[in-house]
């Protein structure tokens, strides 16, 4: 039985996920959505398979589970799924001060955001180097040059995927596969509230970018093999300024403006 080639996204039922899964089914790859929210699942399923006649297959999975990397590509083999394209898209967002974020939280963002994409580019990458072809998008954030206040764990575990990301481009290079890593900014998503923010300001401000922009500028990057992708001038000047702020002036924003919910606010 031959293999169908696929492009594979985690976190693929909404936002950038969905975003990056359309743009490659446009061009003509077939699709492999995972997430944990099955009825959304179907519904993106529905929607591709109508829009770009391709196949889409869906597995609903909690990829913060240990044994969550081992189920996806065991779903693969036991699908004659060949995956040419791997997106580790899959992420949840803490706002929250770590000593008031429960242990449970905390361990799933760490397992989601580094453990389960880090085994996925190890089982899939090890198939990718023995065809010497396929392509590998790990989803970072500019917030991996923030290790600020209130997302002490989402950025942090964003920096990690950063840099892992430049040690297995470099390791895959010569085996012919392309891997590249895609740092969006605030993109418009479930993430945010459009009662507490005005998106459509944002957006015209150059400050916050639609998912179906941040889309288009990572499947460039797959296709041109760049290193990284960083959507949108401000989050490009983002990259190189944040990191010169002195560390007293950001202890004091946080202390004036009482920016933590000690530990309420948790989305993903």
């Amino acid at each position: 039985m031959e293999k169908t080639k696929i492009a594979l996204v985690t976190g693929g039922s909404s936002g950038i996920g969905f975003a990056i899964a359309c743009e490659l089914a446009a061009k003509g790859f077939s699709i492999l959505l995972i997430s944990n929210q099955a009825e959304q699942l179907e519904t993106c399923k529905a929607e591709i398979e109508s829009r770009f006649s391709v196949t889409c297959f869906i597995l609903d999975i909690d990829l913060s589970a240990t044994t969550a990397a081992q189920q996806v590509f065991d779903y693969c083999v036991e699908h004659q799924l060949e995956i040419e394209v791997l997106v580790n898209n899959a992420g949840m967002l803490i706002f929250s001060e770590v000593v008031q974020t429960p242990t449970k939280r905390l361990e799933t963002i760490l397992q989601l955001h580094m453990n389960t994409p880090t085994m996925l580019c190890r089982l899939f990458g090890a198939q990718m180097k023995e065809r010497k072809s396929g392509s590998i998008l790990n989803v970072s954030s500019i917030s991996s040059v923030m290790p600020y206040p209130g997302i002490s764990l989402y950025g942090p575990t964003k920096t990690y995927m950063r840099y892992f990301t430049r040690a297995l481009r470099s390791e895959m290079k010569e085996h012919g596969v392309n891997v590249s890593c895609l740092l969006p900014g605030a993109t418009e998503t479930a993430l945010y509230d459009p009662n507490r923010i005005n998106l459509k300001l944002a957006k015209r401000l150059g400050v916050m970018q639609t998912a179906e922009y941040v889309a288009r500028k990572a499947v460039k990057t797959i296709y041109r093999k760049k290193a990284e992708c960083v959507p949108g001038i401000i989050n490009k000047l983002t990259i190189w300024f944040m990191p010169i702020i002195p560390t007293f002036i950001i202890e004091l924003i946080n202390r004036r403006a009482k920016l933590l919910d000690k530990g309420q606010k948790s989305l993903g």
